[in-house]
């Protein structure tokens, strides 16, 4: 009978307490870091914001109009993914080097492999959202085209699909939210296997519930809000991503990381 004790969580895994102050602290860091590599930032984000504006466009011309709430949710679900990217920004800047499309393939490269493990369940979960999503759309909704201009006189189905589309989308982005908020740093950097990055995220958020929740919801507002105002997504997605990777920071020093240990 194996009667070993399990091996002890590293202490550069264990989460350390995080609470409103430094959520606001994290974003006062992440507005400085993301006028310090505002051009690199822009346009990085703004790649996805022309994505974003084909997106919106194809809905909006074809009578899609209540459809664009649940596309800008279903952004967020792979959302996560995108900070490998402002993490090579945000390396070459401190290190002293140009920054710009290579830092941006860097923060990929030099990323663990786990994390496209991690963008695979993202994707997943995106596709059944959207799946979800357009299920509810065609038998609340139907196929009438719903113009902008009819916003007025929308019936009442439009109202019920946002409602349940919004229950739908919570349940998944929370449980994305969970896994993901602090393991894709932590993969970002190398600092531990999938498995205990995933772990160690969940620790991090139910340990500082409150704030984790505050900041799982400001996410939600200005990301959501970036996405339906786009002209304003290349400055809130950096925004957010640095101050995501600040407040992980809070969360998982790195006094006890050896250097070589981090790319």
């Amino acid at each position: 009978m194996n009667t070993s004790s399990p091996s002890p969580v590293p202490a550069q895994l264990q989460p350390q307490e995080f609470n409103l102050s430094d959520i606001r602290h994290a974003l006062q860091l992440g507005w400085q870091l993301t006028c310090q590599t505002w051009r690199a930032s822009l346009i990085y984000a703004g790649f996805f914001t022309l994505i974003g504006a084909l997106i919106l466009g194809l809905l909006l011309a074809h009578g899609f109009g209540p459809f664009v709430v649940a596309a800008a949710g279903a952004f967020m679900l792979v959302g996560p993914v995108v900070l490998a990217g402002f993490f090579g920004i945000a390396r070459a800047h401190e290190s002293g080097e140009t920054t710009g499309p290579a830092s941006v393939w860097a923060g990929f490269t030099q990323a663990s492999a786990a994390i496209w493990v991690i963008a695979l369940v993202c994707a997943l979960l995106f596709m059944i959202f959207v799946t979800d999503a357009a299920i509810l759309y065609s038998y609340m909704v139907g196929g009438t085209p719903v113009w902008l201009h009819d916003i007025d006189t929308l019936h009442i189905g439009v109202g019920h699909f946002l409602l349940w589309g919004s229950v739908s989308g919570f349940a998944i982005a929370f449980m994305l939210y969970c896994v993901s908020a602090f393991s894709i740093p932590l993969l970002c950097e190398q600092r531990c296997s999938m498995v205990n990055a995933i772990v160690a995220s969940v620790r991090a958020v139910f340990g500082n519930f409150r704030a984790a929740l505050a900041w799982a919801l400001l996410l939600a507002v200005a990301g959501m809000g970036g996405i339906l105002l786009l002209p304003l997504l290349p400055i809130t997605l950096p925004w957010l991503a640095y101050t995501s990777r600040a407040l992980y920071r809070q969360a998982f020093p790195l006094k006890d990381v050896p250097l070589q240990a981090l790319i």
